[in-house]
């Protein structure tokens, strides 16, 4: 891509405050996007071959809205974490294995996706992020899910297509979940806390393609106070 067709996306991005380019073949974060980082609330590099986010990505203070899906990214900077208005964060499809320490610093953060990547535990970051709404980890390679997701504020959760045979009971505890989303992990229905069903705010829990059958989930004690939250739930978006 030549220097002059960059120079008119730079001139509609101050114009706008969106910067979109997507699936050019980018290999690097666009240095020039630092002239903008007053002006821009949205940025979308996704399908390109970044490999890292410079520090330079800390300094966009009016940034809502980040995507880099299906880029090369291995790990993010701790800069990022100072974006305080972001709400959006879009990694799907990267190489990342952790988070940085300082991500709850995120403060304003509502949807997380980290689809795709090859994280191995459900970050204990997240569980900071009080306005978060939906957190997709689908795809990785997570394998348990550890206490602090008792405090996770999100109310939808996927944890899609994992290699799970763990979940802590504490999921039952986060106040706000009501989708949880296990499909196509490694549970036997005896890993699968009671109090989920029998005492939690969910009321859609999805957990075809595991080591149990479905119908075996009916027989468990508090199947039927869950199901009295999924249908008052689907009762109130009919």
């Amino acid at each position: 891509m030549g220097n002059s067709a960059l120079k008119a996306h730079l001139e509609t991005a101050q114009k706008t405050g969106v910067f979109q380019l997507t699936g050019k073949g980018l290999t690097e974060f666009p240095e020039d996007l630092q002239k903008l980082t007053s002006n821009l609330r949205t940025i979308d590099l996704s399908n390109n071959k970044i490999e890292l986010l410079p520090p330079l990505i800390g300094k966009f203070s009016l940034l809502k809205s980040l995507a880099l899906n299906n880029n090369k990214l291995t790990a993010l900077p701790e800069d990022l974490c100072k974006l305080k208005k972001l709400e959006t964060l879009h990694l799907n499809g990267n190489h990342l294995r952790q988070l940085p320490a300082a991500f709850g610093q995120l403060s304003a953060l509502k949807t997380l996706s980290l689809s795709g990547n090859q994280l191995r535990t459900v970050p204990t970051q997240l569980s900071g992020l009080r306005h978060l709404d939906v957190v997709d980890l689908s795809k990785n390679q997570i394998q348990n899910v550890p206490d602090t997701v008792g405090e996770l504020q999100a109310i939808e959760l996927n944890l899609n297509q994992n290699q799970i045979s763990q979940i802590s009971v504490q999921i039952s505890h986060c106040p706000r979940l009501k989708v949880l989303r296990l499909e196509e992990n490694c549970l036997e229905l005896s890993m699968l806390p009671q109090s989920i069903l029998s005492d939690s705010q969910i009321s859609l829990l999805a957990v075809e393609g595991n080591l149990f059958e479905i119908k075996k989930l009916r027989e468990l004690e508090g199947y039927d106070k869950y199901m009295e939250r999924f249908t008052a739930t689907k009762k109130k978006f009919a």
